[in-house]
């Protein structure tokens, strides 16, 4: 059997982690593997002392990441079986996972031991396509450093997301040059996101947007979306994009601006034996 040690240093794990991404399938969602996985708990499995796979397990107990190298995945049925049934005391409980349709490894072990599943979210690329709103676009503005309260407000307000975690998280990307708005007079309207990745997925862009609820539905998302777009083919990069099963408003502001939904965010919840 394997052993199981915590990861106190994550730049140990960064050639399984480059090959963990080789072999998806499909782009990963920035947002989780970049935002979300950085914050869990990772632990690594060990022959010896060599270190050959890892796993990650956020705060409630998920697992968001699963990988073993080609050499011992014959080990990943009983190890993985191990760990969702708690039975590692490294590790401890596991309650469920979150998953992509692109990571094939990872998602037939969860088909095996769960109990029940559902679409998390919508995993979209660029299909390449002319948009359908061509007409009239938008101008969106680069933030800057004396703007991040103001931009920090409009997001609590727009979306409700934490205050301390988005203050943090919008400095960095102004730091980054990877945040932008568009303001309807003095009123910001909405704002964009176009995140690089420095590691691993470096041919692709992440974006993201939030419109404000006064200037929602009536196709300022595509535009914003549509805009960032040819920011990330200024720089080289093809875009990307999810968002939530349950936002429809968005899915079709997604769609409008020629992405295609081509894999899945799903959600598992496993049964301890």
């Amino acid at each position: 059997m394997l052993n199981i040690k915590k990861i106190s240093q994550l730049n140990e794990l960064n050639s399984l982690k480059e090959a963990y991404f080789k072999a998806s399938t499909s782009p990963l969602d920035g947002m989780w593997h970049f935002g979300f996985v950085p914050m869990a708990e990772h632990y690594g499995f060990y022959v010896n002392d060599d270190l050959v796979g890892f796993c990650c397990i956020n705060s409630e107990s998920y697992l968001l990441q699963f990988y073993l190298s080609e050499t011992t995945q014959a080990s990943s049925v009983d190890l993985f079986s191990l760990i969702i049934n708690g039975n590692s005391a490294v590790i401890g409980e596991v309650k469920g996972a979150y998953v992509s349709t692109a990571e094939p490894q990872y998602l037939s072990l969860c088909l095996d031991n769960s109990s029940t599943l559902a679409v998390n979210a919508l995993m979209y690329q660029y299909s390449n396509k002319e948009s359908v709103i061509a007409e009239n676009e938008i101008t969106l503005s680069l933030a800057k450093d004396d703007q991040l309260e103001m931009l920090v407000d409009f997001a609590i307000e727009a979306i409700g997301a934490p205050q301390e975690w988005l203050t943090g998280y919008y400095a960095n990307l102004i730091k980054r040059n990877e945040l932008w708005y568009y303001s309807n007079g003095e009123t910001i309207a909405a704002t964009g996101e176009c995140r690089h990745f420095d590691d691993y997925q470096t041919q692709y862009a992440d974006l993201g947007m939030i419109v404000s609820p006064e200037h929602r539905g009536q196709g300022l998302a595509t535009h914003v979306l549509n805009q960032l777009v040819m920011i990330a083919k200024k720089k080289g990069l093809k875009a990307i994009c999810s968002t939530e099963r349950s936002n429809i408003g968005a899915q079709k502001a997604i769609n409008k601006a020629g992405f295609v939904a081509k894999n899945r965010i799903v959600q598992f919840e496993f049964v301890s034996e």
